[in-house]
Formats: C-alpha cells, structure tokens, sequence
C-alpha cells in the first residue's frame, strides 16, 4: 500500500472510477488516499474517499493528479498543479500543451481502454518528466491494477496505441459485424450468423489468452484446410495494410490534437 495521495478528476467516468475502484480493491491505496473531483461533488464512494466538486481543492490535497476527462472538457479545465505529477487520460492532447495549461513539473499521458471494466486493459504509458523510481513503480502498478501496463519510450507510440490498443473492442466489433453481415448475404438466418460470429470474436479471444496467435496461425495455414483457405484470401487483399492504414488514420488524427 502506498502512502501517496491520488486525486482522480473526473473520477466517476468509466475510465476514472474503474481505475479509482482497483486500486482500492487491489491495496495499492487507502481510501483516505483517493480523492475524486466532478461537477456535483457526489458520488458513490466509501466514507473515507472525498468526493469534491472543487479540482484545485484536489489538486492541493493530492501529490498525483490523473485527467480522466475528455479532450474538449480539458479546454474548460483550470488548475494550478505546479509541483505535482499530472497523468492524462486524454488522446490528442500533447504533453506539452498539458504542462502549459496546468503548470505541473511533470506530465504523464496514458492510454487505458474500455476493458478497465474487467481489469483487461493494456496500458502503454509515457512520462515527459523525470520520475523518481517511486513514481515510477506507483504509475506501472496503478495500471496494472486495471489489467497490463508499459512504459512506452517516446510520446508519439502513445499518439499511435491511441489507435490500437486504445480502440479497446471497437475493432474486434467491427470483424464481428463484418461476419454477420456476410453469412446474412451467403444465406445464413441472422440469428444464427451472430451466434457463430459471436464464438470467433469471443471465443477465439479466449482461446488466444492461452496460446500463442502466431504459432496458431502457422499451424492453421500449415493444415491447408477451409480456415487456411479463408485466411489466404485475406493476405492475398493485404488485410495488413488495411489495418495499418487505419490505425494510422486514427494515429494521424491523436497527433494532430481533437
């Protein structure tokens, strides 16, 4: 358990509170450690969490401040966190225009996903100021709390995971719908078709957690079966490329700013 004080603005959003909730349940914190601002101070915490409705009231009480809110709310946003560790949440929003606008000695961008609600998220993460080593290990395990985390080594791999690891499911839904759509076309009564395309995103992912992707994929072309078959069919188009352009579409628009 650590003896720091962790201020979460924006800390009943999704992201916030499922961050604020592991590391409580996790022991990384006390919860006279945890402070969370938002705009009705309300909110459905256990005694000893202060809920406010006043961010610099929380950024004084807090040696950690995390952004847990959007990019556009960042604009209305006004706090003095000089001396502090600022952690944002935010995609598109640079360190730098971070550390202007808050006045803090250090910056820390982050990219969770939405799998924090089930503590599977990948975490890259990358500070634009000199951590000591307790911050450090304070940082990699609040995200580990929520699933996976690494420290990233330039600021522009966050602008681009944005893009990738960041998407959390949306990408995996869209090969969901993809399947359905098609087996509909090819014939398939819908009901059955999302049945089926539900055990290959869901399933498949599951049975990915255990084994190794490229191995299996090495031992399904190897078969020369059916599966084979269909995923010939996808090099052959260069689905790579159409998910490299894609992600980078996504990468292009973190780095430009939202």
């Amino acid at each position: 358990m650590h003896n720091k004080t962790l201020g979460i603005i924006g800390g009943t959003g999704m992201l916030g509170r499922a961050i604020a909730d592991a590391a409580l349940i996790s022991g990384l914190l006390s919860p006279d450690r945890l402070l969370i601002s938002n705009r009705s101070g309300a909110g459905t915490f256990g005694p000893k969490v202060q809920v406010l409705a006043d961010n610099q009231r929380l950024v004084a009480l807090s040696d950690m401040i995390v952004l847990s809110i959007r990019p556009e709310q960042f604009r209305e946003l006004t706090i003095n966190a000089r001396g502090k560790t600022v952690v944002s949440l935010m995609a598109g929003v640079p360190a730098s225009l971070i550390c202007v606008a808050t006045g803090a000695d250090r910056v820390i961008r982050a990219m969770p996903n939405a799998a924090v609600q089930i503590c599977q998220s990948y975490t890259p993460w990358f500070s634009a100021g000199a951590l000591d080593e307790d911050d450090r290990q304070f940082v990699q395990q609040m995200f580990e709390c929520v699933g996976t985390a690494d420290e990233v080594p330039n600021e522009d791999c966050i602008d681009y995971l944005c893009a990738l690891s960041g998407t959390g499911p949306a990408l995996p839904a869209l090969l969901y719908k993809a399947l359905v759509s098609q087996a509909v076309i090819a014939g398939i009564p819908e009901a059955i078709a999302q049945r089926a395309a539900h055990g290959v995103v869901v399933g498949g992912g599951q049975l990915l957690a255990d084994n190794d992707p490229l191995q299996m994929l090495e031992t399904l072309m190897a078969y020369r079966g059916v599966t084979a078959a269909a995923l010939q069919s996808m090099t052959d188009q260069h689905i790579e490329s159409i998910i490299g352009n894609a992600v980078l579409q996504g990468a292009d628009l973190a780095r430009k700013g939202m």
